[in-house]
């Protein structure tokens, strides 16, 4: 199954009025690192900053003046992100700008079955919180001490570990390298095989008194007990 797992940044909280200027995407295949990301800064078309959203994430309206419009990254990010599962923390507000976004292009809004919200699965999961993505973070053991702003490509990075985690994470893995996950078939099977019957049984820890003690048990079940399918 193949997964986005995605942020965005905006001008303010309204996503009626205000705009998407930055997107970030990382790819996960089977809940596995692709390799693959998708990250764009966004023109917000005339509309400014809150200062609010710009202490938070620190982009500027200077510098979005030369970037691309949301239409001209539509179709880039589309190679990515159609036929995948989304993924998003408190995926609602992230959502909610999306489709606001491609409703000012005339698309159709993105499918709600398509969409996955790590703050909700947090909430079940966790239900004494504290949710946020630094707390998840600190729970998973995530380094996350490079954050000292928000941002979309970052912060999908670290959500995407703290996805794997929320799913098994690296008992999952057992500690598998993305290249040993995708290994061939042989090398699975050849690690099943290394799994089977010891050469030689191990010797018995009971001692004769614990023996004649069960055994004598046994004996007092009846004849159809089914002790006595296992009896020496």
């Amino acid at each position: 199954m193949r997964e986005i797992i995605f942020d965005t940044e905006t001008t303010g909280l309204d996503n009626q009025q205000d705009r998407v200027i930055e997107i970030g995407g990382v790819e996960l295949a089977n809940k596995f690192p692709t390799g693959r990301t998708f990250h764009v800064f966004i023109n917000a078309q005339g509309k400014k900053v809150h200062p609010d959203a710009l202490a938070v994430h620190g982009i500027t309206d200077e510098f979005l003046e030369d970037k691309p419009s949301f239409s001209e990254i539509i179709e880039e990010m589309s190679q990515i992100f159609d036929g995948a599962k989304l993924v998003a923390h408190n995926a609602n507000f992230d959502i909610g700008f999306l489709n606001a976004e491609y409703a000012r292009l005339g698309l159709p809004p993105i499918d709600p079955g398509r969409v996955i919200d790590t703050l909700a699965l947090a909430r079940r999961r966790h239900p004494m919180g504290p949710n946020s993505l630094d707390a998840l973070c600190k729970r998973y053991g995530i380094d996350n001490s490079h954050r000292t702003k928000h941002g979309a490509l970052l912060d999908a990075e670290l959500l995407a570990e703290v996805y794997i985690e929320m799913n098994g994470g690296r008992q999952a893995a057992l500690g598998l390298s993305e290249k040993d996950a995708s290994g061939s078939a042989q090398n699975r099977q050849n690690t099943v095989a290394s799994t089977g019957r010891r050469p030689e049984p191990l010797p018995s820890r009971m001692s004769d008194e614990e023996r004649a003690a069960h055994q004598k048990l046994v004996e007092g079940l009846g004849e159809k007990a089914l002790w006595n399918n296992y009896s020496d």
